[in-house]
């Protein structure tokens, strides 16, 4: 099991921090290091700056919004970075919800999830190869464009670039079965949001009879500390924060993924408050034991002997959510 480095989205501001936790994590051995995007700082910028200063560590998106760019626009960001990186790059995407996608980049959220997908990384992989013209017939994302308000003078394009790798890495974030089991045909990988190692089956079927090379990497919040109740705290308002507010009281994928994953009640208590504005309540209503098993944290030897459980499923990869350089020395060390 490799390690990567997940440093997430920008707050108010850019982060000082991230450069020098990427170089420290590529001196460390880490794999890999993600920068994600929701409605603030975009993901590919923060990961170019970071490029520019490391020279080994891969660097990928966890995730890339699809609906923030064509998927020709995001193949050139892709295919771009590559090049400037060497062929470090590795391309994470994610649909997103309604409320992100139809509130923030005021798009409609497709009717069927899974076929915008199927036909985002088609037109993706189309580019990246460049074996020809651009083409798909789809119901999303037609190249050329063939809409009742377009003019109907598109013609079939194939980048000018020669992209560096014609398999570049595309993996998705997927939380429902249906997505996961998609995933595992379309794409290199998978990217997990909330992953508890004794709880695969809240993902269906598609687990049991992977791709070979196929990448399964979920992102763990860690914390070497001492009192795993306070450590757990920044696991728990995260926790609070999307299953109570990043979707509707109807449709919320996170909130519907701890369901499965047998915490339903707690689940729909937790969106209630949120959604009351009682958002300390809501982050106080996370079970300790469900933050728990999608994390890292305690003592050395407490991550030590639950890092063994992570290693026995299919995971590949373990981005590590974390700001602290201790505790990436100690998984490194662990990991080693």
């Amino acid at each position: 099991m490799r390690l990567g480095l997940a440093l997430g989205y920008w707050g108010r501001g850019p982060s000082a921090d991230h450069v020098p936790l990427a170089q420290e994590a590529e001196w460390l051995g880490y794999h890999s290091v993600w920068t994600a995007e929701s409605w603030g700082s975009d993901a590919f910028t923060p990961l170019t700056w970071i490029a520019a200063r490391t020279s080994r560590i891969r660097l990928g998106t966890a995730v890339a919004q699809m609906a923030a760019r064509s998927p020709t626009t995001t193949a050139m960001h892709a295919l771009t970075l590559d090049h400037l990186s060497g062929g470090r790059m590795m391309l994470g995407l994610g649909l997103s919800g309604p409320q992100v996608v139809e509130g923030w980049y005021g798009r409609p959220f497709p009717r069927s999830p899974l076929t915008a997908t199927r036909e985002y990384v088609d037109v993706v992989r189309q580019v990246l190869r460049r074996e020809g013209p651009v083409e798909l017939d789809g119901g999303f994302h037609s190249h050329p464009y063939r809409g009742a308000d377009g003019t109907g003078l598109g013609r079939a394009l194939k980048p000018i670039t020669h992209p560096l790798r014609a398999d570049l890495p595309v993996l998705l974030g997927a939380e429902g079965p249906k997505n996961v089991a998609q995933t595992t045909r379309i794409a290199d990988g998978w990217l997990p949001l909330y992953w508890a190692p004794n709880r695969p089956q809240a993902y269906g079927a598609a687990l049991d009879d992977l791709p070979e090379d196929f990448l399964v990497a979920p992102m763990a919040r860690a914390q070497v500390c001492d009192d795993v109740a306070e450590g757990l705290l920044p696991v728990k308002a995260m926790l609070g924060f999307y299953i109570g507010g990043m979707g509707h009281a109807a449709r919320n994928f996170h909130a519907d993924l701890m369901a499965r994953m047998g915490f339903e009640e707690e689940a729909r208590r937790i969106q209630r408050l949120f959604l009351e504005g009682r958002r300390e309540d809501a982050v106080a209503a996370v079970p300790d034991a469900f933050a728990d098993e999608i994390s890292l944290v305690g003592p050395r030897e407490r991550i030590a002997e639950r890092l063994e459980s992570w290693r026995k499923g299919p995971v590949t990869d373990l981005l590590v959510l974390s700001p602290d350089p201790p505790t990436l020395r100690v998984l490194a060390e662990l990991n080693s």
